[in-house]
C-alpha cells in the first residue's frame, strides 16, 4: 500500500469513529441491555438470594386473595401493616422503606383507626428505621398522608421514589440524589433518593463527597455518582428474597418473633407491590426476564396459593420495588455498573476504525471482511467479560464503527486503489507467475535484478514428434492446437502451485516451490505431470481442435537447490530459474526417447515424493555435463491407482533390473523380453543386456549407462 493510501485510511477511520461516537448516545442504553443478554447466556453469574441485604414484602395477589384484605381497600389495611412493621423492628431489621404510598387515610371517617400504625411508624422512625416514599416532581405530587408524616418526623424519614426512564422509556439508572420541594429557601440542598438512604442507613454511614465530584458511600466510590444517577446491576427478580405480606401478617399475629429474626434481622426491607399491572417497569432486564412466580424465601404461616402464576408467561417489565432493592444490593455489596466517561467512549470507537482501517488495506476484501468480523467477535467478548465483572463498555458502537470504517475502505480500494492493481494484474499475470504479480504489487515497488539460492522443482515437457505434426498443418491450425494444448496444461500446473517458466516452441519449462514457499513442491511437479499426461489423453478422444490427432507428451523433473529470480539484463529481464537442476531436467525429458517412457524423474524427486507415487525404476545414467551418475524413475500413478497387472510387470522389471546390475545379462535379457509388451523400458533394456553379453561388459561393471545425446 502506498503512503497515499494510509493517509487515507487514517482519514476515513477517524472520519467513520466520530461519526458514529457522536450518534453512540443513542445505543448506549441498547447496548447495556443487550449485555445483560450476553451475560445471562455466555458467563451467567451464580445469584444467591442469601446474600443480597435487601428483601422484599411483597402486596401480591395473594394478599389481595386472602383474608383480612380480600374485599377492602387498601386505607384500611393499616392495622396488618402495623402489625408486620412492629415485627420488623423487633427483628432488627436494619430499615423499613415503603415503595408504596397511602395518601389518604380512613381515620378522618373513623377517628383512631389508624392509631397502631401511625404508632408502629414513630416507633420505628425513633430507630431511624422507616422511610416512606413520596413522589415529587410532578404536577400533583402525591405525598404520605399527613399524619403518617408527622408520625415519622416529616422530611427527615420520607425520600423520593420517582424513578428517571432513558429516552427510550426504559430504566437502566436510578437518581442518588433530589433537591426537595423545600429547597427554595435553601438553593443547592439535596436530598438521598430512597435507594441511596437505605442503603447509607444500613451502612451506619452517610455519603460524602469523594475527591472527584461523586459520592463515596463508607469505603465504595459509586460508579456514576458524578453524573447523580447509579447504573443498575440487575439480577434476576427472583433472587431478591420476596415475602407475602399476607404470610407475614399471619406470621406476626401469631408470635412468630423467631421467624422474623431469622429473616430480616441486619436487612434492607423493602414494601411495595408485586402486580401483573400495577407500578411494574421496563428495564434494562427486559431481554433476560423469566416467568414469574411466588418468591422463593421461605413461608412461616400460610402455604403458597395455588395457580397465581403461568410458567408459560414472560413478561419484559419487572415490578418497581425491585429496581429499589437490586440499587440498594448494588450499593451494599460495592457490584453496581461502571460506565466510561464519553471521551473514553469515544476514544475505544475510534481506536476499533482504526484497527478496521487498517485490516481493510493490508488484506484484500474477502480476507479482510473474515478479519473484521473476527475483531467484532472478539469485542463483544471483550465485551461481554468486562461487564461480568462490572464495567461497561460499548457495545454496539466500536463494532458499527469499524463495519463503518471497512465499508469507507472497501468503496475507496474499490474507486482508487483496486482498480489501478486490477489493470496491473490482469496485464501482468499474462507474462509473470500470479504469485510474483501480487508480490510486487503489495510491495508496491517495481521488479528488479537479482536473485536467491532456493529448493524447487524444473519440469521439462514437450510434444513427440512435433516437427513431423507441425509440416502436416496450415499456421492457423497449428496456432489452435498449441493454443489449446498450452492452456490445457497450463491450468494443471498452475492448480499444482507451480507457473509456466517458458514456452520454447512446443516445449513447456514449469517451475515449483518459488515465488511461494511450497515444501512438498516435487510432489505437485510430479502430480502435475501425470494429470498431463492424462489429460492429453482425454483431449486427444474428445477435443474437436486436435481433428483426430494424437499427441504425445513427454517430461522430465529435477528437484534441487537453484537460483531464481529476475535475471537478465538491466533493461529487459525474466523471473526464471538457473542451475543444475534446469539441465538435470531438460536431459531427463529428451531420454524419455530413448526408454519410450513419457515422464522420467530423478532419484532426488523420488526421495522426495517417497511413497504418494507408484515407481518404476528405469536405470542408472550419466547424463551430458554431470559426473555423477543419476537413477531415474518413471512416476506411474498416484498411490494405489496402478492396477494389479501392472504392478506385477513391475515387480518382474525390478527383478530384470537387478540381474542386469549384477551382470546375469543372459537372465535379465530373458526377463527384460517378456515384459517388453508390458513395460516400455523392457525393450531397450533387453537390447543392451545382450549387447553387454556378446561384446563383454566395461570393467568394472557398474550399471550406468551413458547418455550421449541431449
Amino acid at each position: 500500500m502506498r503512503r497515499r493510501d494510509w493517509i487515507a485510511g487514517f482519514a476515513i477511520a477517524l472520519i467513520a469513529g466520530g461519526a458514529v461516537g457522536l450518534v453512540t448516545p443513542l445505543v448506549a442504553g441498547p447496548s447495556i441491555d443487550l449485555l445483560f443478554w450476553l451475560r445471562e447466556r455466555m458467563t451467567p453469574i451464580a445469584w444467591d438470594p442469601e446474600r443480597s441485604p435487601a428483601t422484599v414484602i411483597a402486596i401480591d395477589e395473594e394478599t389481595y386473595r386472602r383474608p383480612p384484605f380480600t374485599s377492602i381497600p387498601n386505607a384500611l389495611w393499616t392495622h396488618e401493616i402495623a402489625d408486620v412493621l412492629n415485627a420488623l423492628v423487633d427483628a432488627d431489621a436494619k430499615v423499613v422503606g415503603f415503595d408504596v404510598i397511602f395518601p389518604t387515610s380512613i381515620d378522618r371517617f373513623v377517628p383512631g383507626f389508624d392509631r397502631n400504625f401511625l404508632l408502629a411508624l414513630h416507633r420505628a422512625a425513633e430507630s431511624d428505621r422507616v422511610v416512606l416514599g413520596e413522589v415529587q416532581h410532578q404536577k400533583f405530587p402525591i405525598h404520605p398522608f399527613p399524619a403518617q408524616s408527622f408520625a415519622v418526623g416529616n422530611e427527615r424519614n420520607i425520600r423520593s421514589v420517582n424513578l428517571f426512564r432513558d429516552d427510550d422509556e426504559v430504566i437502566r439508572h436510578v437518581p442518588l440524589t433530589f433537591e426537595p420541594e423545600a429547597a427554595e429557601d435553601a438553593p443547592g440542598t439535596r436530598e438521598n433518593s430512597m435507594a441511596l438512604e437505605l442503603a447509607a442507613r444500613a451502612a451506619g454511614t452517610r455519603p460524602v463527597a469523594g475527591p472527584e465530584g461523586g459520592l463515596v458511600l463508607g469505603r465504595y466510590a459509586i460508579p456514576g455518582s458524578d453524573r447523580n444517577r447509579l447504573t443498575v446491576n440487575f439480577e434476576s427478580a427472583n433472587n431478591i428474597p420476596t415475602y407475602s405480606l399476607a404470610d407475614l401478617v399471619a406470621c406476626a399475629r401469631e408470635g412468630r418473633g423467631d421467624f422474623f429474626r431469622a429473616h430480616f434481622a441486619g436487612k434492607v426491607v423493602l414494601v411495595g407491590a408485586v402486580l401483573d399491572v400495577e407500578d411494574r417497569k421496563l428495564t434494562s432486564m427486559r431481554l433476560i426476564t423469566q416467568p414469574e412466580r411466588a418468591g422463593s424465601a421461605e413461608r412461616c404461616v400460610l402455604p403458597p396459593l395455588e395457580g397465581l402464576f403461568r410458567g408459560d408467561v414472560v413478561r419484559d417489565s419487572i415490578p418497581g420495588v425491585y429496581v429499589f432493592a437490586t440499587a440498594v444490593d448494588n450499593l451494599l455489596l460495592g457490584d453496581a455498573l461502571a460506565e466510561l466517561p464519553g471521551m473514553a467512549t469515544l476514544a475505544i470507537v475510534v481506536a476499533l476504525a482504526l484497527v478496521a482501517a487498517a485490516i481493510s488495506l493490508i488484506w484484500p476484501p474477502p480476507k479482510a471482511v473474515s478479519v473484521v468480523a473476527l475483531l467484532v467477535v472478539l469485542w463483544v467478548a471483550a465485551a461481554t467479560l468486562a461487564f461480568r465483572a462490572g464495567l461497561v463498555l460499548p457495545l454496539l458502537a466500536p463494532p458499527i464503527a469499524a463495519a463503518l470504517a471497512y465499508m469507507l475502505l472497501l468503496a475507496y480500494r474499490f474507486v482508487v486503489t483496486d482498480r489501478d492493481k486490477g489493470l496491473l494484474r490482469a496485464s501482468f499475470a499474462l507474462y509473470l507467475p500470479p504469485a510474483l504479480v501480487d508480490r510486487l504489487l503489495e510491495q508496491d515497488k517495481p521488479p528488479r535484478l537479482g536473485g536467491e539460492v532456493r529448493s524447487i522443482t524444473v519440469m521439462f515437457s514437450d510434444i513427440a514428434e512435433f516437427t513431423a505434426l507441425s509440416e502436416r498443418l496450415a499456421p492457423g491450425e497449428l496456432v489452435a492446437l498449441m493454443n489449446s494444448y498450452f492452456s490445457e496444461m497450463t491450468a494443471i500446473i498452475e492448480s499444482e502451485g507451480g507457473f509456466v517458466d517458458k514456452y520454447i516452441g512446443d516445449a513447456i519449462v514449469a517451475i515449483f516451490g518459488t515465488p511461494v514457499d511450497d515444501r512438498d513442491h516435487a510432489l505437485h511437479g510430479v502430480r502435475a505431470a501425470l494429470f498431463c499426461r492424462d489429460r492429453l489423453d482425454r483431449l486427444n478422444e474428445t477435443a474437436e481442435v486436435f481433428g483426430g490427432k494424437r499427441l504425445r507428451c513427454r517430461a522430465g523433473i529435477g528437484t534441487g537447490s537453484a537460483l531464481v529470480g529476475n535475471i537478465g539484463s538491466r533493461g529487459r529481464f525474466n523471473y526464471t530459474a538457473m542451475g543444475d537442476v534446469v539441465n538435470l531436467a531438460s536431459r531427463l525429458e529428451s531420454a524419455n526417447k530413448i526408454y519410450g517412457t513419457s515422464i522420467l524423474v530423478s532419484d532426488a524427486v523420488r526421495e522426495a515424493c517417497r511413497e504418494a507415487i507408484e515407481w518404476l525404476e528405469v536405470d542408472r545414467v550419466q547424463v551430458i555435463g554431470k559426473a555423477d551418475a543419476v537413477t531415474i524413475f518413471e512416476p506411474l500413478a498416484l498411490r494405489g491407482e496402478t492396477p494389479r497387472v501392472e504392478r506385477a510387470a513391475m515387480v518382474e522389471f525390478a527383478a530384470a533390473l537387478e540381474d542386469y546390475r549384477a551382470g546375469a545379462f543372459a537372465a535379465a535379457a530373458e526377463r527384460f523380453d517378456r515384459l517388453a509388451g508390458a513395460v516400455a523400458p523392457a525393450r531397450v533394456m533387453a537390447d543392451r543386456a545382450r549387447h553387454w553379453l556378446a561384446v563383454g561388459a566395461p570393467s568394472p561393471w557398474l550399471g550406468v549407462t551413458a547418455l550421449e545425446s541431449k
